[in-house]
C-alpha cells in the first residue's frame, strides 16, 4: 500500500489528537501534525509523527506545512462552548484566515484531499427556534442566517471549498459536525461543551459536597452528541467517499439538558438541586441532525448510545479532576469551582 502524507491542522486539539492517533493506526501514513498550542498543552501528542507548533492563520506557515503533503484535514479553529463562540464572534472569524491560506496552500502544493471541519452552526437559526425541533437536513443551512461568528465563518469557508474544488480542482470533503464530545479534550477553564461541563459540573459538586448544579437557559434546549470514535469512523469515510457536498456528521439520539444532567447524576450515583441561570449563553432551542442523506451515502451512520459515550467520558474528566485537586472520589473536601463561561 502506497504511504499517504497527511497534514493535520489542529492536531493539538480534542479531534485533531483523537483523529492523529486513528490515522496512526491505520498504517501506511506518514502525518504532519500541526497546531498553535505550545506542544505540552496539545491533548495528544504522538510518536512517530511530524508534530508542529505554529500558527496556520499565516500564509506562509500554510504554504511550508502544505509542502509534500496528499491530503490535508483542516480541524484547526479558535472556538469552544456556546459561552465562548457567543462572546468571542470577532475571534471566531478570524478563523476564516487559516481555511482561506490552507487552501491556496493546498493547491499551490498540488493536495489532492481537502478535509474542511465545518459545524451544525451553519444551519439557519429560524429553523431551530423550538425545542421540539426537525432534524435539520443539509440543504437547511440556505437561506442562511447560522450562528452570528462562529457560524458565518464556517458557511463562508464550506463556499470557498466549494469553489476551490470548482476552480482548482481539490476534492474537497466537509463534514458538519454535531457536538463531538468523549476523553482527551477541554473539561474546564471556559471552552469545554455542554457534556465536559455537565461531567466536570457534578463531579464538583458531589466531592464538594455542595450538591446542586448551576444550568444555562431551562435545561429544556434538545441537542444530539456524537461520541469520538463516531466521528472518526465518519471522518475517515467522507475523507474517502466521492461525497463533494456538505454532509452531516451527528447522531440523531436527541436528548434535553436536562436530561444529559439526569444521565451524568445516575452514572455519578447523585441527585443535585438545579439552579437554572435564565440569563446565561444557551445557543438555539433546538437541534437534531437529520441523517438521512449519510445513510444513502455511507449506508453508516453514528450509532454509539449516549449513555455509553457519557460514561467514558465522565469516568476520564473524574480522573482529570481527582488529578488536579489531589482528591480521592469519596473525598467530600474539594473546594467548589466557579462555573465557566462555556456551561450550557
Amino acid at each position: 500500500m502506497k504511504t499517504r502524507h497527511v497534514l493535520i491542522g489542529g492536531a493539538g486539539g480534542f479531534i485533531g489528537g483523537h483523529l492523529t492517533r486513528y490515522l496512526l493506526e491505520q498504517g501506511s501514513v506518514q502525518i504532519r501534525a500541526i497546531d498553535i498550542k505550545p506542544m505540552d498543552e496539545w491533548y495528544q501528542c504522538h510518536d512517530g509523527v511530524e508534530n508542529i507548533e505554529d500558527d496556520l492563520r499565516l500564509k506562509d506557515v500554510c504554504h511550508d506545512a502544505c509542502h509534500g503533503i496528499d491530503e490535508v484535514y483542516n480541524l484547526a479553529a479558535d472556538m469552544g462552548g456556546m459561552g465562548f463562540i457567543e462572546n468571542n464572534k470577532a475571534l471566531c472569524m478570524l478563523s476564516v484566515l487559516i481555511n482561506t491560506h490552507m487552501l491556496m496552500a493546498a493547491r499551490d502544493a498540488g493536495v489532492g484531499r481537502f478535509l474542511y471541519a465545518s459545524s451544525a452552526c451553519v444551519y439557519n437559526a429560524d429553523k431551530q427556534t423550538s425545542e421540539e425541533v426537525v432534524p435539520l437536513r443539509e440543504e437547511d443551512a440556505y437561506p442562511a442566517m447560522p450562528e452570528d461568528g462562529y457560524g458565518w465563518e464556517k458557511l463562508f469557508s464550506e463556499r470557498m471549498c466549494r469553489h476551490f474544488r470548482e476552480d482548482h480542482g481539490i476534492a474537497t470533503r466537509i463534514p458538519r459536525f454535531h457536538n463531538v464530545y468523549g476523553p482527551d479534550g477541554t473539561w474546564e477553564g471556559g471552552r469545554e461543551k455542554a457534556p465536559a461541563a455537565i461531567c466536570r459540573k457534578v463531579i464538583d459538586a458531589k466531592l464538594s459536597g455542595r450538591h446542586e448544579i448551576e444550568i444555562w437557559g431551562d435545561g429544556k434546549q434538545t441537542r444530539s452528541f456524537m461520541y469520538i470514535d463516531d466521528c472518526l469512523y465518519g471522518i475517515d469515510a467522507i475523507m474517502r467517499s466521492n461525497i463533494e457536498e456538505p454532509i452531516n456528521l451527528g447522531s440523531s439520539e436527541l436528548v434535553t439538558i436536562n436530561g444529559l444532567v439526569d444521565l451524568v447524576e445516575e452514572i455519578a450515583g447523585i441527585k443535585l438541586k438545579r439552579c437554572y441561570n435564565l440569563d446565561a449563553p444557551k445557543g438555539v432551542n433546538g437541534r437534531n441532525s437529520d441523517n438521512t442523506f449519510i445513510q444513502e451515502r455511507l449506508q453508516w451512520e453514528p450509532s454509539i448510545r449516549l449513555r455509553d459515550g457519557m460514561k467514558k467520558t465522565y469516568d476520564w474528566i473524574l480522573e482529570q479532576y481527582l488529578a488536579k485537586h489531589g482528591a480521592s472520589e469519596s473525598s467530600t473536601a474539594v473546594p467548589a469551582l466557579a462555573p465557566s463561561a462555556s456551561d450550557r
